[in-house]
């Protein structure tokens, strides 16, 4: 047998092919059954911890299934204009995100901020389903003390598909959507393009199937410089939108998890609220 430059090379070249396949797999694999992981990022409260805030507030267990607990906090206003029911970002818990809830409070607005299942306190199994119903669960909890026009849904990054799909089924007095997407799948298929994630992916989250049927206001605010959710996931989200009640703010240089720096957020914020 010869062992010519050109066989070696061909060995070689089968031999990386090989690798790279079994890379491949291996990735599209841990895609799959791996995906809650990498989609959700939660920490852990014991139960016995103590929140602290700048604002008056009640700690709150809701139970919307049998096996589940869903921990909240209520902030209050002393003379609230409406409540604002805000579904967080993808990490962490209510000790950090709480915080978010401070400049709302702070224009007189309550704030009802849950953390879901298997974040905080929270307990039970997760699954998109899951999302929606526990959220349901709470517009429900505050249809108790509130009129529905008195409430503002507002989502942040993954929470932005649950509150398009709240709003889509109730009639609130608004939606905000901040750093939100087409849907999830698109943001995988920005982030993996090479791998068949319409196949792999169990959580879709189409808000762009959500935000048809919404018929209250909306305002959405992304930054050019996102590299968690891309710009252009936003954008597309707008063109579907119903046209006559959308209002697209586009914070130039903006990220991710900083859009509360800039003045153009801030000033939309105080004219919408």
């Amino acid at each position: 047998m010869s062992f010519t430059p050109q066989n070696q090379l061909r060995k070689k070249l089968k031999k990386v092919a090989k690798i790279l396949l079994i890379l491949y797999i291996m990735i599209g694999a841990s895609l799959y059954f791996l995906q809650e992981k990498l989609l959700f990022l939660p920490t852990v409260l014991a139960q016995d911890y103590q929140f602290e805030f700048a604002y008056p507030f009640e700690e709150v267990f809701l139970n919307p299934a049998e096996n589940v607990s869903i921990n909240a906090i209520h902030f209050k206003a002393e003379r609230p204009k409406g409540v604002i029911l805000y579904f967080h970002g993808n990490a962490g818990d209510l000790s950090r995100w709480g915080n978010m809830a401070e400049p709302f409070v702070a224009k007189n607005y309550d704030v009802f901020m849950m953390d879901y299942r298997t974040y905080g306190k929270s307990m039970g199994k997760l699954s998109e389903q899951a999302f929606y119903d526990d959220a349901q669960y709470c517009y429900d909890y505050l249809l108790k003390q509130y009129t529905e026009s008195d409430i503002v849904i507002y989502g942040r990054s993954l929470g932005t598909g649950i509150s398009t799909f709240l709003a889509s089924s109730n009639k609130p007095k608004q939606l905000i959507l901040e750093t939100p997407y087409y849907s999830i799948l698109d943001v995988a298929k920005h982030r993996f393009p090479i791998f068949p994630v319409s196949t792999l992916l169990k959580y879709q989250f189409p808000s762009n199937e959500f935000i048809v049927d919404v018929n209250c206001t909306i305002t959405i605010f992304h930054g050019t410089d996102d590299v968690v959710v891309p710009y252009t996931s936003a954008e597309k989200l707008k063109v579907v939108a119903p046209k006559n009640n959308i209002m697209f703010i586009t914070i130039e240089g903006g990220g991710h998890n900083n859009l509360i720096e800039f003045e153009d957020y801030r000033n939309a914020i105080n004219n919408i609220l």
